[in-house]
């Protein structure tokens, strides 16, 4: 009695899971960022979850496909593989018709270094032959290992006393399938430590934004599983909707329900069975051939799999990454092929190959404790619909109904296009918050404390009498303080913050140089055109506002050694980025409009690498970002992808461009007067010392990358914020 009532409430895995998830998120809300470490224990369940995964595939591929007659798998070869691409084909449609519902939102970022990576190539050799299969394994290169797996399956099918071999690797699959089933059973503590790692720390707008991917996943779910395909039936097979759809609910609920569609298989072939039946359509075959079809396309990448695929591309959208036409061909064969195997092994390798960060994977399992049911849903209607068209293939009952098949398509198109457009517009309203990035910017303040400084925003000041018998630095000395050149408009080197003081990279580093030189400090502006007139002329004692070294600029001024490398880019409005994403794109432009500075060491690099564009100086990118005067009708402006990124920060139209793969670094320096080699020598080791001890480093992630441009405020959590038992 006791055992039966034990029985009676224990809950099912499914329900575990769920319980898992909604205990983590509310331990994530209650403890906030005390969460975090959980994210170890999160990493650990998804590892053992694909430890067994994809030696699963590849055995239960080759005995799968290994136990088939010549018979079986021609008919599977030709009737099962022309369905099978069509299928396919919906599923890659779909994914990539359904990323049209994000809506455009208005943003930008600091520079990344990720600009200046090299975009990885696909090795298409490398991902599909096997030249070593274990090396394959080893690498988790997953279409490789599948093509493995096929080749051995086919060349078993022809062996006779193959069974002594296809019996062991069942029973391998079984021990796989075993050791997979245990590591399931641990979902809910996974669940739990990631849902609580992801509510912990997760700020509102990232949770605002994977409402995206639920809605459309979930639209796009529905849309095939309970119009698409069962329309698909019906156009070439007598089949009636309700009968599709009636006598297979048991199985589409259980599915979703448990989100196993494994445990499924039994019920789905005895509901294509039941249909043949009712229709009068046996074969002597056909249950044969159902037997077949149910487990060995089990096996193959499926619709409910293949939709995942959008995760790839809502990540994409969530970190700002866009994706050009060119890249759509090598995700919808690296992405057919990955999920051969398990989605928990396929998308880390999608999102790796599609360089989206790997953070996103987390992502996905949080929302594949809700999607994933609709997944299964989905793929149990797939199997169902293709199990029955092919059986009718092969058994010769298929035949094209083309007012249906008409009335389908011009009915689905119509349905697509207001789901899409719908989704975005609703989206657009839920998502679309106003921009703030600009505010972050103006908003950015010196990192330690800064020294009183007095600024010349306008009239140059009297210049620095200077004793040729006297070192500069002497008499930086003697006078107690130490006067800089900076320029307008040179973000994010110095600028202008809305307290009303100069701040940037090179003025944190004046403000670091005049410390340890024990001085006061002054900034003066000066002019581009006059650069080296002024500083030779004693205005100022060194220049720090992102100077770059060129040689014309070395034959009239001295300069330090190189502190840090810019790198070359075209800053371009969002909509116009693959026009000059590579050497080529920008070469085969028809006589751009470039907008360029006024230093004729750039203008003659650029004129060489676009002997065809028409070049326009410029001395501030303002009037580009603006569009007016000289920038108006500016196709580009070449500039470094540093300063563009800042710029673009407050012109979020506008984007960051470096043609692959001329990626071209130029060097920035301090300029001084000529003449004075003891404060250059000085300047140099000052600047070879704050490069040892990391200063210039960090400077760089604050002004540069914008680490701690914003103020990190502890996430809301009840711990901290209701009961006030932590501050």
């Amino acid at each position: 009695m006791v055992e039966k009532t034990k029985k009676k409430f224990r809950l099912s895995l499914s329900t575990n899971i769920l319980i898992g998830m909604v205990l983590g998120i509310l331990c994530g809300i209650l403890l906030g960022e005390y969460c975090a470490p959980l994210q170890i224990f999160g990493d650990a369940f998804i590892k053992l979850l694909q430890m067994a995964i994809l030696p699963f595939i590849v055995v239960s591929l080759i005995s799968g496909i290994g136990r088939l007659s010549f018979d079986e798998a021609k008919v599977l070869g030709i009737k099962a593989g022309l369905w099978l691409l069509v299928f396919w084909g919906i599923a890659f449609a779909v994914v990539l018709i359904m990323p049209l519902a994000y809506p455009t939102l208005e943003s930008a970022s600091f520079f990344s270094t990720s600009l200046v990576e090299a975009k990885k190539e696909i090795d298409f050799l490398d991902l599909f032959i096997p030249a070593n299969p274990f090396g394959s394994l080893a690498k988790n290169v997953i279409p490789a290992s599948v093509l493995f797996s096929l080749s051995v399956g086919i060349a078993l099918i022809g062996i006779k006393g193959k069974q002594v071999f296809i019996d062991p690797l069942s029973v391998l699959s079984a021990a796989l399938a075993r050791v997979a089933t245990f590591v399931v059973y641990l979902t809910p503590v996974g669940v739990f430590a990631i849902a609580a790692s992801a509510a912990g720390t997760m700020t509102v707008e990232e949770f605002g934004r994977l409402q995206a991917y639920f809605a459309t996943f979930i639209i796009a779910t529905i849309l095939l599983s309970f119009w698409i395909l069962p329309m698909l039936v019906m156009a070439f097979t007598p089949f009636r909707y309700k009968d599709v759809v009636g006598l297979s609910k048991d199985a589409l609920v259980t599915g979703f329900t448990t989100g196993n569609l494994f445990i499924i298989l039994p019920v789905l072939i005895q509901n294509c069975k039941d249909l043949l039946q009712k229709y009068k359509l046996e074969h002597e075959d056909s249950d044969t051939y159902i037997d077949v079809l149910v487990p060995v396309s089990f096996n193959f990448p499926n619709i409910g799999k293949l939709l995942t695929l959008l995760f790839v591309l809502f990540a994409g959208w969530f970190y700002g990454k866009s994706f050009s036409l060119t890249d759509y061909p090598n995700f919808v064969i690296a992405g057919l092929f990955s999920f051969f195997g398990g989605v928990d092994v396929a998308l880390p390798f999608m999102l790796d190959t599609m360089q989206i960060p790997s953070d996103a994977f987390q992502l996905y399992m949080v929302t594949g404790i809700i999607n994933g049911r609709f997944a299964t849903l989905l793929a149990a209607m797939n199997l169902l619909v293709f199990t029955l068209l092919v059986t009718c293939a092969i058994t010769g009952f298929l035949s094209i109904n083309w007012r249906k098949l008409l009335t389908y398509t011009a009915i689905t198109v119509v349905l697509m296009a207001g789901v899409v457009f719908g989704t975005r517009a609703t989206l657009s309203r839920s998502l679309g918050g106003a921009y703030t990035q600009d505010e972050v910017l103006v908003k950015m303040h010196s990192l330690a404390n800064p020294l009183p400084v007095k600024v010349y925003k306008s009239a140059l000041p009297s210049p620095l009498v200077h004793d040729p018998q006297k070192s500069r630095l002497d008499e930086i000395s003697e006078r107690g303080f130490i006067r800089v050149g900076y320029f307008k408009d040179a973000l994010p080197f110095a600028f202008i913050n809305t307290q009303d003081q100069l701040v940037g990279f090179d003025v944190e580093m004046a403000h670091k140089l005049a410390r340890e030189l024990n001085v006061a400090l002054e900034f003066v502006l000066l002019d581009r055109k006059k650069i080296a007139e002024q500083l030779n002329a004693g205005y100022c004692d060194i220049v720090m506002s992102g100077f770059a070294v060129t040689t014309d600029r070395l034959q009239e001024m001295a300069f330090s050694a190189p502190y840090l490398d810019i790198t070359m880019a075209f800053i371009v409005q969002d909509h116009r980025r693959a026009e000059f994403s590579s050497r080529e794109a920008v070469q085969s432009l028809e006589a751009p409009k470039i907008g360029i500075p006024n230093i004729p060491y750039y203008v003659s690099m650029l004129r060489e690498y676009l002997p065809k564009a028409k070049l326009v100086l410029l001395n501030s990118p303002r009037p580009f970002f603006k569009r007016t005067g000289k920038g108006k009708d500016l196709d580009a402006l070449a500039f470094s992808a540093e300063a563009g990124s800042a710029w673009s920060l407050l012109y979020p139209d506008y984007a960051v461009v470096i043609p692959q793969p001329d990626v071209k670094a130029v060097p920035l320096a301090y300029p001084m007067a000529r003449g004075d080699r003891d404060m250059v020598d000085f300047i140099n080791a000052w600047i070879a010392l704050k490069k040892k001890d990391d200063t210039i480093e960090t400077v760089y992630n604050h002004w540069i990358l914008g680490h701690g441009a914003i103020k990190k405020e502890p996430r809301w959590s009840i711990i901290r914020d209701v009961l006030h038992w932590v501050d």
